[in-house]
């Protein structure tokens, strides 16, 4: 049955989004046998050309011709800054004569473009065509399309709708948006980053999805988890974004988040425990330079008694309950929980193939570990510079932190006080197998107007001696180096070592003195373990003597607020991690366990020493002795933790996972006392979260 449809005649063409001068020219495209005509023939050859090519090869269905329709087809097109043909639009009685003009179009030639004001130009056209062909005249064919250039030019009525979406073929998986930082989410990719002979720098995290996508494809990966899903709620849920757009040369997404927990403990009187966390994340790209990231979220929570204990001792100064480790301050929810609202946010510009540039609000992490003894991401986010910078072997990283002391002795007129650090970090891949790195950092304050010290701004100085001679000697200096070693392309060693300070004299004496501030790592991944496909082994080894960390003025130590940047626990410790993930398709598993000594002021009144193991004393008050200083001085505590975790990932595109998790928490000090006591804790929890970063519960 013959069905009749209204025509829509679009007229739209040509825009130019360049400075021009009034003195400059407009034109059409021009066919290669125009292009020598004067600019008055131009147009009329363009519509002769593309009405004889139009003629040339539009083919009517046979079923079309022999039913004896007449009508007209109209198709909206483009001709880009580049002189390529692009189809926007087409409508007609049959679906098969849109379908063929499809067709036709993607066969024009590539044009020398169009010009407006006098710089090449993206232009649009309307064309029709009248079925039978040979109805079709030139007169018709020019007068349609003058008509198109006259109205663009003047009105532009049809701009904003003529923006249409491209298909979303997830460019951030390729893009140098940071992925983000999850251990079992990095423990996907880690194998295929530590192949021998791949010249990529794993020791500085977060990644960039550029960076991994050149040895792991991650959008292949997860394309093969995908569910046969037809419905829109069905995609969104479990495949893809909650909102995507691509255009040319640009992109967003939107997903709302979660972490949802619920869950029961031992460990304090009300033993239910819970986390309701609801956000939301923007990111999007703006051509191959600027890409940008922004998460936003708001928390209440109650966890296992030993953590909350944890958070409310390092509650800021202002009468605010707690910080929550690695996320910030919280407010106090109904009579025995907690509100933590917090955001991150992270813009990335690419000047050029060598160097990329980061403003941001969020953590970093340096080294191959599941702990650094260098910069952790444990502690709350802040305000960053980085400029990562790769070349040859070379990784160079630099990193401007902006900090905050929230201790009540440092905080006046209710303003915590500022504190500034500033880091380097090279990454050298020596040979096929071995990787070293080396780390400057260091620590000043706001101390007599000093502000963001534009000294350190150099990245490649010395810090050490623009401190020695921009603060007489205030800042606290530290050094490290990290090292990895590919023994196969299944097995990994690596480590660290962090030098706060030492002094050469005592170490010749062997004396074990307290000047002697420094720590090291060892660890071993084994990936693919046992011919095991997806299981990932980790065992890890760290050991931090007493007051590493630490500084003669605690608004200079290696803290922000209220917690360590190093290892999460502080200093005066030892520590075995246990690490063993797996997975398969959707469905994962983790097990971690840590054996650890820690040593621990005692803090009575017969004993206010400090033993080195809190960053935030004065290694120069009330330390007991100066020599034979030993790993768990003080009140001398073993710590046991375990931990299983399994579920399954409900979408891979935003990483949400359904898990259920269980810790077994086994604290042991020598000596009771009021801050410090015995407890043997058991929690088990049920919950659904977008896996985003790092929640350290292991404390």
């Amino acid at each position: 049955m013959r069905k009749y449809y209204s025509i829509v005649f679009i007229t739209i063409f040509c825009l130019s989004f360049q400075f021009v001068t009034a003195q400059d020219r407009d034109r059409v495209p021009l066919f290669p046998s125009c292009e020598n005509l004067e600019l008055a023939e131009q147009k009329n050859c363009f519509n002769q050309t593309l009405q004889t090519f139009v003629s040339d090869n539009f083919q009517i269905p046979e079923a079309i011709k022999t039913s004896g329709y007449r009508g007209t087809v109209t198709v909206l097109f483009a001709v880009d800054t580049e002189g390529k043909a692009q189809f926007l639009f087409a409508d007609a009685v049959y679906p098969e004569l849109i379908q063929e003009a499809k067709r036709v179009i993607g066969m024009l030639p590539t044009l020398k473009p169009g010009v407006n004001n006098g710089k090449p130009a993206y232009q649009k056209f309307t064309y029709k065509i009248r079925i039978p062909l040979n109805e079709v005249t030139p007169e018709e064919t020019k007068e349609g399309i003058d008509r198109s250039f006259r109205l663009d030019l003047q009105k532009k009525s049809n701009e904003l709708d003529s923006i249409k979406s491209l298909p979303f073929n997830n460019p951030q998986f390729t893009s140098k948006l940071n992925i983000p930082f999850s251990h079992f989410y990095y423990s996907w990719f880690d194998k295929s980053l530590n192949q021998m002979g791949t010249n990529n720098h794993t020791g500085s995290k977060p990644y960039t999805y550029a960076e991994v996508s050149k040895y792991f494809d991650i959008q292949a990966a997860t394309v093969a988890m995908k569910k046969d899903r037809k419905g829109w709620w069905g995609r969104k849920f479990w495949n893809e974004n909650f909102f995507e757009f691509q255009g040319k040369d640009y992109w967003f997404t939107l997903n709302p988040f979660v972490d949802l927990r619920m869950g029961r403990t031992n460990d304090f009187d009300n033993n239910s425990t819970f986390q309701n966390t609801r956000g939301v994340q923007l990111q999007g790209g703006l051509g191959k330079a600027i890409v940008f990231t922004t998460s936003i979220y708001e928390s209440q929570g109650r966890f296992a008694g030993f953590y909350n204990a944890y958070a409310e001792s390092i509650a800021p100064s202002g009468g605010d309950p707690a910080i929550i480790p690695g996320v910030g301050i919280a407010k106090r929810f109904k009579t025995d929980s907690y509100d933590f609202p917090s955001a991150e946010a992270i813009i990335t510009v690419t000047p050029s193939d060598f160097i990329d540039l980061q403003l941001g609000y969020g953590r970093n992490f340096l080294g191959d570990g599941y702990r650094s003894l260098l910069l952790s991401d444990g502690a709350s986010p802040y305000p960053f510079i980085k400029v990562n910078t790769r070349f040859w072997k070379i990784k160079y990283t630099n990193t401007y932190l902006f900090l905050k002391d929230v201790r009540p002795e440092v905080t006046q007129e209710r303003t915590y006080a500022s504190k500034y650090m500033a880091n380097h970090y090279l990454s050298w891949n020596v040979s096929n197998r071995l990787n070293l790195g080396f780390f400057e950092s260091v620590v000043w304050t706001n101390s007599n107007g000093r502000g963001f010290d534009s000294n350190f701004i150099n990245p490649i100085i010395f810090y050490r001696s623009v401190e020695f001679t921009s603060s007489a000697r205030s800042g606290n200096a530290v050094l490290g180096l990290t090292a990895k070693y590919k023994f196969n392309n299944a097995v990994t060693g690596y480590g660290q070592f962090i030098l706060d300070e030492f002094a050469l004299g005592d170490i010749q004496e062997q004396n074990k003195s307290w000047r002697n501030k420094y720590g090291y790592q060892l660890g071993v991944k084994y990936f693919d373990a046992f011919k095991i496909k997806g299981l990932n082994l980790q065992a890890e080894y760290n050991r931090l003597r007493p007051y590493v960390y630490q500084h003669s003025d605690p608004l200079t130590n290696y803290g922000h607020n209220n917690q360590a940047l190093g290892h999460q626990w502080g200093a005066n410790l030892e520590e075995l991690v246990l690490i063993g993930r797996y997975q398969k398709g959707r469905y994962f598993g983790e097990a971690k366990l840590n054996f650890g000594i820690r040593g621990l002021d005692f803090e009575t009144d017969t004993d206010n020493f400090n033993y080195g193991g809190d960053p935030y004393k004065n290694y120069n008050t009330d330390r007991p002795f100066d020599s034979n200083v030993l790993v768990g001085q003080g009140n001398k505590t073993d710590l046991f933790i375990g931990e299983l975790q399994v579920g399954y990932i409900v979408n891979p595109v935003t990483n949400l996972k359904a898990f259920a998790h269980l810790m077994v928490r086994n604290f042991s000090p020598e000596t009771e006392t009021l801050t410090v006591k015995s407890l043997q804790t058991t929690w088990f929890s049920l919950g659904i979260r977008a896996d985003l970063f790092n929640m350290y519960f292991d404390y």
